[in-house]
């Protein structure tokens, strides 16, 4: 497929170049837990190819479904065309890709140190500060990479835009900073529609395919886009630690695709008209959105603001405790990038497990936008943030 189709038609056909010699028209699903074999000798080739981060060889077999699944590899190639990657990795949730990717880069090859820059989605967070995996971190603002980098750094992480307040950090700088040490982007906010971290130097990027990718709430999932010499060396972590991804889930991402780029241009056009409104709102203090702030990094590396926002109330945490369990159209629950909007409290829930001095202010909320209209989201929000300013009141009587 020619490099230089569009991303919305990328979308719609890559990963089923092989549908018509298979004579459908759409993927099928393999659900095939095992797989016969030719004879043992090119069985037992494939499943080494296999097991040492290779492909099936041809007529080897794909022998297990923990090492290989057509319907998993064919999302695989749909996500890493639109990455612009070599290769792509899918696993079983976005935690576990994060987990291969710094297994495969720091312990296993005996550089056990990560830089990684805050804010990070918390579950990242949280992962490399237990050192649950064998790793020391140390965490640093954007400019201070290069100052943490040492010999045993594995690995640099960052998360642009950041979670959840949406800051974005320029990734050809960090990598510039990084030097020899591979850099891991999650570009779960942006999308391949949005953002390419590869293009920018990045050794990895990794999606909460969860999120916009799945699109639908229906699917937990992961995957990291990279060269094929990466995802050689995630393959097998994948294998041994059995985080494979199931085939359904694979063919629900992969039929989610097409719509990728609509979906992402509609949410974010709405994201924009509802991120300008709560700006003018007495009771939100800050508004957390890139479209809102002139940034070099806006029009080059994020090609646009995306569809996440995120508010600080200016009555602080009673304010916000009310709003997220006030609205009805924006749901009260964690995870983003669906077709329907949510509402939550990062310090509460997704950044609960974060040392307290990193943790997100507590009055601060994170919205996700979906499909519905914008009028319908800003009055639901606007019955939220009028009942929010009648609590602090309350709330300061209270506590005097």
């Amino acid at each position: 497929m020619s490099a230089a189709l569009h991303d919305d038609t990328i979308a719609v056909h890559a990963g089923r170049q092989d549908l018509a010699t298979l004579g459908v028209h759409a993927p099928p699903i393999d659900l095939s837990s095992t797989y016969p074999l030719p004879d043992v000798e090119t069985g037992g080739d494939s499943y080494e190819a296999m097991t040492g981060g290779g492909r099936p060889i041809p007529d080897g077999g794909n022998v297990y479904a923990r090492l290989w699944n057509p319907t998993v590899a064919r999302f695989e190639a749909a996500l890493a065309q639109l990455e612009g990657a070599e290769a792509a990795v899918a696993f079983a949730s976005g935690m576990a890709a994060l987990t291969a990717a710094v297994l495969s880069h720091t312990t296993s090859v005996g550089r056990p140190h990560v830089v990684a820059v805050r804010p990070l989605y918390g579950g990242t967070d949280h992962l490399l500060a237990t050192g649950l995996l064998g790793t020391e971190v140390t965490y640093c603002d954007p400019g201070e990479v290069h100052a943490h980098v040492r010999a045993e750094t594995g690995l640099v992480v960052i998360e642009t835009p950041a979670n959840p307040t949406l800051e974005l950090v320029d990734i050809g700088d960090v990598v510039a900073q990084a030097g020899e040490v591979p850099v891991l982007v999650d570009n779960t906010f942006a999308t391949p529609i949005l953002q390419n971290p590869l293009a920018h130097g990045a050794a990895m990027s990794l999606h909460s395919a969860t999120k916009y990718l799945g699109g639908h709430g229906d699917v937990v999932a992961g995957v990291i886009a990279c060269s094929e010499e990466r995802a050689a060396a995630l393959r097998p972590v994948r294998a041994i630690t059995g985080s494979v991804l199931h085939p359904l889930a694979a063919y629900l991402l992969h039929r989610g695709l097409p719509t990728l780029p609509l979906r992402v241009r509609a949410q974010q056009g709405t994201a924009a008209r509802v991120a300008a409104w709560l700006q003018a709102q007495d009771a939100v203090a800050e508004v957390y959105y890139p479209g809102l702030r002139a940034d070099p990094l806006l029009g080059t590396q994020l090609r646009g603001p995306g569809a996440m926002v995120s508010i600080r109330l200016r009555d602080g945490y009673p304010a916000a405790r009310h709003v997220a369990s006030a609205t009805s159209l924006f749901a009260h629950a964690v995870s983003l990038g669906g077709v329907d909007s949510l509402i939550q409290h990062p310090a509460a829930l997704t950044h609960r497990p974060v040392t307290a001095d990193a943790r997100p202010d507590a009055g601060i909320l994170r919205l996700s936008i979906g499909l519905e209209h914008a009028d319908d989201l800003i009055a639901d929000l606007a019955q939220a943030l009028e009942g929010a300013c009648a609590v602090a009141p309350r709330a300061e009587a209270h506590a005097g």
